[in-house]
């Protein structure tokens, strides 16, 4: 991969993982456009690179929420940051596991399949059609709307399905607040990235080659500085835009993806 395809690529992601739109989905077929031919495992470690740079920039936007979280993890009380941290760990429980069991089954989906993409984009639409229309979106986000949020984000681990559109939908279609459930959303992924860093390094997953080196390098930070751009500039358009526009996009681009795989 050369060092233009990864800025592009980290662009990309950077733009995308804030937006319901499937950051994923917008990598595999940023790398079908650009010919990428890298082997599944290559492929799969920069898309993990770049999500963790997105991660960082996460962190460095909403550093405040994160350290309420983790000081309610601390407290040992049974207050509202307490809670609040109780629930983003529930979250995190349903993708975890599938991430343990079926590591080398989801390694295989990160491989150029570009009709999986297309048709998880559509369905991606469809969850965020279903919330443009939902009413009465006034509810806190409860432990048992914690596990039912978790389990989309474990399902939107496939390529193609925005996990933002799919945890900020389902919260909307549970009843939950927009706003509160974006901010839930963002943050509920932060601890995944970094755990599946950890666990691929720990596990000797990462072994870059020195050519492979300063493009993931370089991709790390165009997708770091591009997302604390987009996370920054476009996380009210997240909260307060109707959910539609991403619905009608996420159409377009799937049956686009779905028309090149024909021809």
């Amino acid at each position: 991969m050369s060092i233009i395809e990864a800025i592009i690529l980290g662009i990309i992601q950077g733009l995308t993982e804030f937006l319901p739109v499937s950051s994923s989905g917008h990598l595999e077929l940023g790398k079908a456009l650009l010919g990428d031919e890298s082997l599944p495992e290559e492929s799969l470690m920069m898309t993990v690179v770049l999500h963790a740079a997105t991660a960082l920039s996460t962190i460095v936007v909403f550093r405040n929420d994160i350290a309420e979280i983790i000081k309610g993890l601390f407290q040992f009380k049974w207050n509202e940051e307490t809670q609040f941290s109780l629930k983003i760990v529930i979250s995190m429980i349903p993708a975890a596991i599938v991430g343990v069991l079926f590591d080398e089954q989801i390694e295989s989906l990160f491989s150029g399949q570009i009709l999986l993409v297309g048709c998880m984009l559509l369905l991606t639409g469809v969850l965020l059609f279903l919330a443009d229309r939902a009413k009465n979106t006034t509810k806190e986000v409860s432990n048992i709307y914690s596990v039912i949020i978790g389990i989309s984000q474990a399902i939107a681990i496939m390529p193609g399905i925005s996990r933002s559109g799919a945890t900020i939908a389902t919260s909307v279609l549970l009843g939950v607040d927009k706003v509160k459930a974006a901010r839930f959303s963002f943050l509920m992924v932060v601890p995944l990235i970094l755990g599946k860093m950890a666990k691929d390094m720990l596990g000797g997953e990462f072994v870059l080659t020195a050519d492979a080196a300063l493009p993931m390098g370089i991709g790390f930070v165009a997708a770091f500085v591009s997302g604390l751009l987009a996370c920054t500039w476009m996380i009210a358009l997240v909260k307060n835009s109707k959910l539609m526009y991403f619905s009608i996009y996420c159409f377009i681009a799937g049956a686009i993806a779905i028309f090149t795989t024909w021809i």
